[in-house]
């Protein structure tokens, strides 16, 4: 019998509650102090820290320990260290002492880095990040403790996604700050972002997956006529979750709860084989370091329970894929949530200010969110069907829009009620009705008391979105913070400066709102040629934003990222791009190859032969099949030929040339070699083919 979720509730979880009652009290409150008010660790009393969370890890079963961080590649990395020790008679003892807690040193040379250091350059620092609570994880073998940690070079510059973000939390949080005490707050407590990332996947058969070369090494189906039935009849979306995928589902929640992972949603998703689940919101910290979490947990439990779960952004074409839709707010012990509008929000000065200056930032910086989830997976998913088009732009609900542009015409006068929902059927309950609706072709959306951020990849770090908002809301609301101390210095009233600003901020940033459908056409020649937004349909486009002039000065402003840092990340995420492709153009020339030409040349045999037994018997077959066989495979081995002489190319004189090479010619090549390879699927036949097909991937059994 399952166990309460109450009972399972954060048993590996080193919780703030538990580290009251294992350290002495003086200890405590420092570091009571340095977790809820940002203030610097005092590192004198890591010995007696280390000392109690290696006794509570070991009490739980653990013999090594880790610091676990987040380098440039998305992914999760840790270096193990046991707490074994021998003394000098022999005598074996278990250590963790407070330099080992504070400080690791894993190579930093074989991590990305772009550029920030020499092969032959190895240091590099973990450093212990206090404000997210230690775990431990249990495998079939053992326990291990991990401990969130940043890392960073041995000249002290951010290797990770976890530093940045930290950096940008106590940026916005001073900007914060001095805004709320310009509209008279007094007592203002550290404002934190939070975040609550939904996280869509599929999920395949285990031994389907295993005989999908492209699935093993891409994450996605590089080869793959659609099946006959795939998303068109929304029969999966909100269906029945089917039993295996329940048993597992139950399995993840599970390990979740435990890890204090607090999960509030899960359903199937649109298309065949999708399924979603939702973590509760949380500061963005422990919400990035969860979200690695929840993409660990998800594959390893999928491969306990005979599938593989799939988090590629497309991993089959022709139906939905996946993204990792970011809800984000910022709120503090004393205000609340700043983006709460409240019932009445045309008088909400503080929301207003705050949500003025997220337009504000969105408009200015909109190509660097862009930027920050450009990856060749999202390539294939941004502008889909299922996913919001590349322009950033705002929705605010029918609500706030009327709202703020009551307030660039000059006078504010009310705020549209929220209504109630009623029925006609009077068994059935009335409920109060949201202000506004949701609009799914947004990529930036108001949803009641946060954004939500839908261009996200769900292979992705939640981290560099989170960095991103973070930052440009630093700037927004230090833009106006200035405008507003100016005003107010001169004797305006505080409401006729509030409202001054944020008609300068409608005046100028307007533009960015948007309320209708984000995939017309009209949209896509409205939002370019007459409001000056950028359509950056691919990694290509969108990834040198990242050396902009004015992108540099914002997160050097900020001091969120230095100018080395920022060009470091470009270079990176601009090979990671380039490797992708090319990893997936040479698989696509070996698949072809290897097992589509064999394929349909088995098939053709046969064919072949089956036509010559029965014409000498006189019976005449028709050769259409074969003939059509034979051109395919033709004019897909001739593509294949010019993919691998193109993909031989290196003459490239900066490292933007090469990634356009790989956005204008080899993604449409290897897109032309899977049309052919496609159509010949569906003439060759079935026993013949060397893959599993969508048909018997995508609906579980």
């Amino acid at each position: 019998m399952r166990r309460p979720p109450q009972e399972l509730w954060e048993t590996d979880v080193l919780t703030f509650r538990k580290m009251r009652n294992l350290l002495p009290k003086y200890v405590f409150k420092s570091l009571e102090n340095t977790i809820k008010q940002r203030t610097k660790l005092d590192v004198s009393l890591a010995p007696i820290i280390a000392t109690a969370m290696k006794d509570w890890a070991i009490s739980k079963g653990a013999s090594f320990y880790a610091h676990i961080f987040y380098p440039l590649t998305n992914i999760t990395a840790e270096k193990h260290d046991g707490f074994l020790s021998v003394e000098s008679d022999g005598s074996a003892i278990t250590e963790f002492t407070g330099k080992a807690l504070v400080q690791g040193e894993p190579d930093a040379s074989s991590f990305a880095n772009g550029g920030i250091r020499s092969t032959f350059e190895a240091r590099g620092y973990t450093a212990w990040d206090v404000t997210s609570p230690a775990y431990v994880l249990e495998t079939d073998n053992g326990v291990t403790l991990y401990i969130p940690t940043v890392f960073i070079s041995w000249t002290g510059e951010a290797l990770d996604k976890k530093m940045p973000l930290l950096r940008s939390n106590a940026a916005m949080s001073k900007a914060a700050t001095r805004l709320l005490k310009l509209l008279g707050h007094s007592e203002v407590a550290t404002v934190n972002s939070s975040c609550g990332a939904e996280q869509e996947y599929f999920l395949v058969d285990e031994h389907l997956a295993q005989m999908r070369p492209d699935i093993l090494q891409t994450g996605r189906t590089l080869f793959g006529r659609p099946a006959a039935k795939g998303q068109q009849f929304d029969d999966h979306y909100f269906g029945a979750i089917p039993e295996r995928v329940q048993i597992l589902t139950q399995d993840i929640e599970e390990r979740m709860y435990r890890l204090g992972i607090l999960l509030k949603t899960r359903h199937n998703e649109v298309a065949p084989g999708q399924f979603e689940i939702a973590p509760f919101h949380e500061e963005a910290n422990v919400a990035s370091d969860h979200q690695q979490m929840i993409m660990t947990i998800l594959k390893s439990t999928a491969k306990k329970h005979g599938f593989m779960c799939l988090l590629h952004e497309k991993p089959f074409s022709g139906i939905n894929g996946s993204g990792k839709h970011v809800n984000w707010s910022v709120s503090n012990a004393t205000q609340g949530n700043l983006l709460d509008p409240g019932d009445n929000p045309h008088q909400n000065l503080q929301f207003l200010l705050f949500c003025g200056a997220v337009i504000r930032g969105v408009h200015k910086y909109g190509r660097l969110l862009r930027a920050v989830v450009a990856t060749a997976g999202n390539d294939h998913r941004l502008g889909a069907n299922e996913a919001p088009p590349a322009i950033i732009s705002v929705y605010l609900g029918k609500q706030l829009e009327d709202v703020f542009n009551q307030i660039k015409q000059g006078e504010v006068t009310s705020s549209a009620p929220a209504g109630v929902m009623s029925w006609d059927v009077p068994t059935l309950p009335e409920f109060p009705k949201d202000p506004g609706d949701r609009n799914r072709t947004s990529p930036f959306a108001f949803t009641g008391n946060r954004f939500e951020f839908r261009a996200v990849g769900s292979n992705q770090s939640v981290s560099g979105p989170l960095v991103a908002l973070n930052t440009i809301l630093t700037d927004s609301l230090t833009w106006v913070a200035d405008k507003l101390e100016a005003d107010l210095a001169k004797g305006i009233e505080l409401d006729t400066a509030v409202y001054a600003v944020l008609r300068q901020i409608m005046d100028l940033h307007g533009n960015v709102i948007f309320g209708g459908d984000g995939y017309s056409e009209e949209w896509q020649t409205i939002a370019v040629k007459e409001r000056g937004l950028l359509n950056l349909t691919t990694t290509a486009d969108a990834l040198p934003i990242l050396k902009e002039q004015d992108i540099q000065e914002l997160f050097e402003t900020t001091g969120v990222l230095t100018a080395s840092e920022l060009k470091s990340r470009f270079h990176a995420y601009a090979e990671q791009y380039i490797e992708v492709i090319k990893m997936e153009a040479d698989l696509v020339i070996s698949m072809a190859k290897t097992m589509i030409s064999p394929a349909a040349s088995r098939h053709l045999s046969e064919v072949s032969a089956t036509i010559m037994n029965l014409k000498q018997i006189g019976i005449e077959l028709e050769q259409e099949n074969a003939e059509r066989v034979a051109s395919l495979t033709n004019q897909m081995m001739d593509t294949v030929k010019n993919l691998g002489n193109a993909l031989n190319e290196h003459n490239f004189t900066t490292i933007e040339e090469h990634m356009q090479y790989c956005a204008k010619t080899l993604r449409p090549m290897m897109d032309q070699v899977r049309k052919y390879a496609d159509d010949i699927e569906g003439e060759v036949a079935h026993d013949l083919w060397p893959l599993p097909k969508y048909q018997e991937m995508l609906f579980i059994k």
